[in-house]
Formats: structure tokens, C-alpha cells, sequence
């Protein structure tokens, strides 16, 4: 592909606005860890919901949906939209509660729930899991996506640099590492922050824009409904929002690729048991650090509102129309991901493939600065702070995170080049997270809940998942044949059988286990005051009576009208652009009367306020700090 001069103009414009915004806010983001890595407490629920958008927003994201939907169907994406059920319980259950914690980094949270040694070693446990392992193959993939992405559009020359010969390619991402590095690490979360939103406005218009020319490019959208019936079998297994049909007796039938027990595994157990990095159960990751940041508990949970119906609901269709048509502009290509990629190589025109290259530039580095940011916070808060050096100003822990940043861009590059042997370790570092999700969502609203409960969690869910995969075989305990394999059955029954021991391990551990002192308790009550049936005991000692947890039972009625808004609003959409336009004109009226629900919570009226008219708890400080 072949950029011009006002391409190229549009691409060097963008660099420079991400490295001003850096510049713009290095003194204000160095005052203070605070500053650094939280804004200051002090962000608009707009920014910081727009900034959770667009960290989700990769380079690579485009690619995999359109993967999924060549091979599935429009369906296909719902290996990801199961999470939108998660992602409201975070709204309407945690927002208000991580907010009130007052804590830096989510991992923090366990030294104010817990008490004494086993708080303090899961506290730092976490942070280097988290920030390492975790975070450097997150930024590996996102490198290497990137890379593919280049490679196919510029295939820029190799480069000699000092005796080694370096691909261009590489060098073109390096400059977009260094640049992200510079401004996350001078001016931290507020430069992370200010270019995310312009980065999303960027790659927003991009995608759509690329979008409509690929329309264009298969004849209209009545030309490409024909082409992808005539390659799925019909219309409907191409674009059915839904991965399942009627048969003609008025039973369900289930596509092959995801049965009946797949599907009732996402929508009923899936969402709520297992940890994925920005999908955590009871909230978490960069998710919750953006709700740490925001002025107020509205603020926080607003801005995880829009980031939910912009993440599910606005932003899937551009991808989603784009990959399908790659169905038929591409019908040979073996990788069938790069056909995004190969359609905005073909497809757009000056000036919109210079903006095109911007947006994925913009993907990339949003995505990028997110991970460094949050992956110093926990290394420098968490552990550094926590563990080596307690009493130093302020002013040194900002140097010290800086360098930490900086740090984390050379352990990514490395663990970048050697990717392909780190991946099967993915595979079980997320292992440890595997039917660990009741009790991250239990410790908030059950005062039994002990670290030692978080600890075997995490210790069965990981031994527990060796064993399902096989790892275990030269201890004489080979995987049952009922979950081995990659068929979808038996990774339903692996989560299935994952989940059941380890909640079973993790309740039993509870009860042989001596509960948190009073004193703990008592403390994390009164700075977070979660109310419930579960806190009755320590609500009672303390003169609270039996509360309500926040936002009391209609806190219950905007999740299930927050999923149906969402889901509304998605199908709705689809419709609409696939021509059906009265179908879809139901499903965003009847998303519109689900918003018009949940806004009595924010509107004053006679639904109960966000702070549902609670004195503000004072924080307590976090233990060991």
C-alpha cells in the first residue's frame, strides 16, 4: 500500500498530538502517586469511561472479531458478549463500593479486607502476577498484531542497525512503543487518560468509514446478505444474532461450533466464575483503576455504564459488518483475520488510509499505555512501596514509577520476540483464575470471607485446571476423557467440573478457617458500608442495624434492565443496518425503556440515588501503609 503525502501528514499529525498531551501533563502527573496513577481522584465519568473504551480497543481486536465471524457467523461474538452480564454486576454492585475503598490498585483491596500475613502475601502475590506475567503477554500479543498489521500494509524495508538486520515493520511498532512509553511514563494516568479519548474518536471513524467502503466494495448490502447466505447455508446462520435457530417443530437447534451445553455454560456460569483480564468478577484490573479515578461514586459508575453499552452495544458493528464482508472480497485467504487488514489496503483512498494507519497506530498505543501505567501501579504500589521501601516522599515513588514503566516497555519487547513459546504458559497463568469468580464477588458482601479463601481459590482453580488439561499425567492422573480434546463440549465440561471443586475447596476452607478479627471487619465495613444479609453480624456490632446494600433492591433491577438495554441496543443495531428496520426499531425502543429504568437512579426522582442517601463513609488507611 502506498501512503501519499497527506496520508502521511495525517499519521505525523497524530504522533505529535499524542506526544504534546504528554508533554501537556508531566508536571501536573508528577506530583504525586496520586497524580500519577489515579488522576488525582479527579476525573469526569465521560473521560474515564471513553478512556475504559478505548483500552479495549486493541490493534488486534478488529482482526479477531473478524475471525470470529468469518468462521461463525455474526454469533460467533458471543465468546465475548457473554461478559456483558459481568460487566453490569461491576455497574450496579461494585462501582460504588471500589469507589469507596479509596484504594490504588485493586490488588490493595486485599490489606483492608484481610488481616495479618496471608493478606499481605496475597496483596503481593497479585501485583507481580498481574503486573508481569499477565501483563508483558498482553502487550506481546498486542506487539505482534500490530506487526502483522504493518506487514501487510507497508511491508517496509528491512533495516540495518548497527551490523543486524531489523525489519521495518518492527521498527515502525518500536516508534509507536517509544512514543506511548514517553507520555505514559512522564505524565502517567491523565496523558493515558486524554489520548485514549482521542484515540478512540480516531479509530471510531476509521473503522466506520472502512466499513462503508467495504459495502461498497461487495455490491451493497443486498449483494453481500445473498453472498453470505450462499457461503453460511443461509442468512440466518450468517446473521442471527443468536447462536442457536428454530427448528420446524419449534425446538432449539444448536450450530455446531457452539452446542446447547457450551451456550448454557456462557450465559450461566462462564460470565460469573472465571477471571480474564478486563472481565473480572466484582470488577477489577484497569476497569476498577479508572473507577478509582473518577470524582465520585456517580462518576464511577457511570463512566462503567457507558463503557459497557460503548464496549457491547456501539462499537462491534463496523467490525462485525467489515469481516463479513472479507467473506466474500477474500474467500481464499488462509488467514482469515488479516482480511481486515487486506480490505483497508484495497479498499480506502486518500485521505482515509492515512487515517486508517493513524487508527490503528491509536489502537495499539491506547491499549499499550494502559497496560504500562497499570502494570507500574502495581509493581511500585504494591509491592515496591509495600514491601521495600515504606517511608520515602513522595517524589521518589513517581521517579521510581516512571523507571518502572519505562522497565516494563524492555520486559515486553523481549517477551514479544519469544512469544510463541510464553503462549502455552498463558494458558495457565489464566488457569489460576479459572471458578475463582464467586469469591471475589462474595468478599464484598460476606463477612466470613477470609484471605485463606481467596489463597485456595486461586491454588485449587489452578491444580484443578492442570489436571483437565492433562499436566498432571506423570503423577498417575491423566485428564477424564470427558474433557479432554478442543471441541467445545469439553471445554464446557472443564469449566463446569473446575468450577464445582474449587467453590466446593474454597467454601471448606472458609469454615476450617478462622474468620478475619473484628477489628478488620469492622474497619472495612465502615469504610465501604456494603450492607446485605451477609454483613448483618458486623453491621449490628457497629449500630448500623440490617442495611440495604447500596442502591438496595433496584440495584438488582438495573442489572437485568442494564443487560436487556445492551443487548437491546446491539440487536437493534444489527438489525437496522442488515435492512430490518422494523425488527430493529423494537429492540432500541424497548433498549430506550430499559435506559429510561436506570435513569431514575441517577435523575433524582423517585427512583433512589447512586449514593442511595448515605452519610460518606470515611476511608480508613489501608493496612501496612
Amino acid at each position: 500500500m502506498t501512503l501519499t503525502f497527506v496520508d502521511w501528514a495525517i499519521v505525523v499529525a497524530y504522533f505529535a498530538l499524542s506526544a504534546g498531551i504528554g508533554l501537556w501533563f508531566t508536571k501536573k502527573g508528577g506530583e504525586s502517586l496520586s497524580e500519577y496513577f489515579l488522576s488525582g481522584r479527579n476525573v469526569p465519568w465521560w473521560l474515564a469511561g471513553a478512556s475504559m473504551v478505548a483500552t479495549t480497543f486493541a490493534a488486534d481486536t478488529p482482526l479477531v472479531v473478524t475471525g470470529l465471524v468469518v468462521a461463525h457467523g455474526v454469533a460467533g461474538n458471543w465468546l465475548w458478549w457473554n461478559m456483558l452480564m459481568s460487566g453490569m454486576l461491576t455497574v450496579f454492585f461494585f462501582a460504588r463500593l471500589w469507589r469507596r475503598a479509596n484504594v490504588m490498585t485493586d490488588v490493595e483491596f486485599a490489606e483492608i479486607r484481610y488481616a495479618g500475613r496471608p493478606a499481605a502475601v496475597l496483596r503481593g502475590f497479585r501485583a507481580v502476577y498481574l503486573a508481569l506475567p499477565i501483563n508483558l503477554i498482553i502487550l506481546g500479543w498486542v506487539t505482534r498484531a500490530m506487526v502483522k498489521i504493518l506487514t501487510i500494509s507497508l511491508g517496509l524495508h528491512d533495516v540495518e542497525i548497527f551490523g543486524t538486520t531489523v525489519s521495518g515493520d518492527v521498527m515502525a511498532v518500536a516508534l509507536c512503543f517509544i512514543v506511548t512509553v514517553a507520555y505514559s511514563s512522564a505524565a502517567g494516568m491523565w496523558a493515558v487518560l486524554w489520548t485514549d479519548l482521542i484515540q478512540f474518536v480516531i479509530k471510531m471513524t476509521a473503522v466506520i468509514v472502512l466499513a462503508v467502503f467495504a459495502v461498497k466494495a461487495v455490491g451493497g448490502m443486498g449483494a453481500l446478505k445473498t453472498g453470505l447466505a450462499a457461503h453460511f447455508g443461509s442468512e440466518t446462520a450468517a446473521l442471527s444474532v443468536l447462536p442457536v435457530s428454530i427448528s420446524p417443530d419449534g425446538g432449539l437447534v444448536a450450530y455446531a461450533w457452539m452446542p446447547l451445553l457450551s451456550l448454557a455454560v456462557f450465559l450461566s456460569v462462564q460470565w460469573w466464575a472465571a477471571w480474564y483480564p478486563g472481565a473480572e468478577p466484582g470488577g477489577g484490573g484497569y476497569i476498577a483503576q479508572r473507577i478509582f479515578s473518577a470524582k465520585t461514586e456517580r462518576d464511577g459508575v457511570l463512566a462503567t455504564l457507558f463503557f459497557q453499552v460503548a464496549h457491547y452495544a456501539l462499537r462491534p458493528w463496523p467490525w462485525i459488518v467489515t469481516g463479513l464482508a472479507t467473506v466474500l472480497l477474500y474467500p481464499n485467504l488462509a488467514d482469515k483475520e488479516s482480511g481486515y487488514v487486506h480490505a483497508f489496503v484495497d479498499l480506502l483512498p486518500t485521505p482515509w488510509r492515512g487515517f486508517m494507519m493513524a487508527g490503528f497506530a491509536a489502537a495499539y498505543m491506547s491499549t499499550v499505555g494502559t497496560q504500562l501505567n497499570w502494570g507500574a501501579s502495581y509493581l511500585v504500589n504494591d509491592f515496591y512501596k509495600r514491601f521495600i521501601n515504606r517511608t520515602a516522599k513522595e517524589h521518589h515513588y513517581v521517579t521510581v514509577s516512571r523507571w518502572t514503566t519505562v522497565g516494563l516497555f524492555l520486559a515486553a519487547g523481549w517477551v514479544t520476540m519469544h512469544l510463541s513459546s510464553v503462549e502455552k504458559a498463558w494458558e495457565l497463568l489464566l488457569a489460576l483464575g479459572a471458578g475463582t469468580g464467586l469469591v471475589l464477588i462474595l468478599r464484598w458482601y460476606w463477612w466470613r470471607i477470609n484471605a485463606w479463601s481467596e489463597i485456595s481459590a486461586m491454588t485449587s482453580s489452578f491444580v484443578m485446571s492442570l489436571y483437565m488439561f492433562g499436566k498432571l499425567s506423570w503423577l498417575g492422573l491423566p485428564a477424564p476423557a470427558l474433557v479432554t480434546g478442543d471441541s467445545p463440549n469439553a471445554t464446557a465440561w472443564r469449566m463446569i467440573i473446575t468450577v464445582a471443586v474449587t467453590t466446593v475447596v474454597w467454601l471448606a476452607t472458609t469454615f476450617l478457617t478462622a474468620p478475619e478479627p473484628d477489628s478488620i471487619l469492622d474497619s472495612f465495613y465502615q469504610r465501604v458500608r456494603p450492607g446485605g444479609r451477609g454483613w448483618l453480624p458486623v453491621s449490628r456490632r457497629l449500630g448500623y442495624g440490617h442495611e440495604q446494600i447500596p442502591g438496595g433492591a433496584l440495584a438488582w433491577t438495573n442489572w437485568i434492565a442494564g443487560i436487556i438495554a445492551v443487548y437491546g441496543t446491539l440487536f437493534g443495531i444489527g438489525k437496522l443496518v442488515f435492512g430490518e428496520v422494523v425488527t430493529g426499531l423494537v429492540m432500541v425502543l424497548v433498549a430506550i425503556a430499559a435506559f429510561a429504568w436506570i435513569a431514575r437512579s441517577f435523575g433524582g426522582g423517585r427512583g433512589e440515588s447512586v449514593n442511595s442517601g448515605r452519610a460518606a463513609p470515611v476511608p480508613a488507611p489501608a493496612q501496612g501503609d
